[in-house]
């Protein structure tokens, strides 16, 4: 009797494909004989492109299906963009294995204009962003942000469509669809401090299902684990969502893990930020210490009225 597959979920747009695949490749080897099979399957938050993330019901919206596919054992694990992922998991399952970390920083796409400076007054830049939107305009005031919701390529349509004067996008997805030629610049971190784990694969399982679990850990990078444990607790730690505008971002210099976070009003006029530093093993506690200073210091009242009563 042949081998029962070994199930992966997976959104059904090219991007998350594109990730899937990738697990699929690193685990040929590791789950044999077993062959592989992904289950895409589209989400709410594909369904939904009219709203902001925020109105639709923020980035857990891309991951309920493939939880329900889990639950429902017709797939063994899913693949996530591990920004999207809530910090809040169901008790029954878990982040078994994140991959390398991709280049996490956001990229400007303009076909008229070199840079973020270099865009006019006014200028319409396309964003769902809240994240982006505040930051944005604590830089340019003066910029249009305007929504943009869909895939990569429906995004860079639009834009060429002439509906934007520039769009802001992930340089991780841009890389992995072989788009990279279509990057006017990176922003820095210092202007567009990244999402929390953005750039960054991260692989679910059913927490019962041991043994998934143990071919996962094979794939595990424990570096950027490192890093997106520090950077979801920060979250964890202001908010636990991850449709409001906060950015974190952490890096590693051997053994001491740097994190940043930045949380501000969506029209930029408002940005409480800060850092801090220490052993790599401890990334956790970290977070959980840069979030209660940032509340100190003004965070709250921020996130407060960003959510409102």
């Amino acid at each position: 009797m042949p081998p029962e597959p070994l199930r992966i979920a997976t959104r059904n747009s090219a991007l998350a494909l594109w990730q899937a695949r990738h697990v699929a490749a690193r685990l040929q080897t590791l789950a044999a004989p077993r062959p592989i099979e992904l289950l895409p399957l589209t989400t709410q938050g594909d369904r939904n492109l009219q709203d902001s993330l925020a109105l639709a019901g923020g980035k857990g919206l891309f991951v309920k299906e493939l939880e329900t596919a889990l639950a429902d054992q017709r797939a063994d694990l899913a693949v996530h963009s591990m920004k999207d992922v809530p910090v809040e998991l169901p008790a029954n399952f878990m982040i078994a294995a994140v991959l390398e970390r991709e280049d996490p920083r956001d990229a400007f796409v303009s076909l008229h204009w070199t840079s973020l400076t270099a865009l006019p007054p006014g200028a319409r830049v396309g964003s769902s962003s809240l994240r982006r939107q505040c930051q944005l305009l604590k830089h340019r005031p003066d910029l249009r942000i305007l929504p943009l919701r869909g895939n990569v390529d429906t995004r860079l349509r639009k834009l060429e469509q002439g509906d934007y004067d520039a769009v802001i996008l992930a340089v991780a997805g841009l890389k992995r669809l072989q788009l990279a030629h279509k990057i006017t610049a990176v922003l820095d971190v210092q202007v567009s401090l990244p999402a929390i784990a953005q750039g960054t694969i991260g692989i679910e399982c059913r927490s019962a299902d041991q043994e998934t679990r143990n071919v996962l850990a094979q794939l595990n990078h424990a570096p950027t684990w490192q890093r997106t444990l520090a950077e979801r607790a920060l979250n964890q730690g202001l908010s636990g969502s991850c449709n409001l505008p906060i950015a974190g971002y952490a890096e590693l210099d051997a053994q001491t893990l740097r994190l940043r976070g930045r949380v501000g009003l969506p029209d930029g006029s408002r940005v409480v930020e800060g850092e801090i530093q220490g052993p790599a093993t401890e990334g956790e506690v970290l977070g959980r210490r840069l979030a209660a200073d940032m509340l100190g210091r003004g965070a709250a009242e921020v996130l407060r009225q960003v959510t409102g009563p």
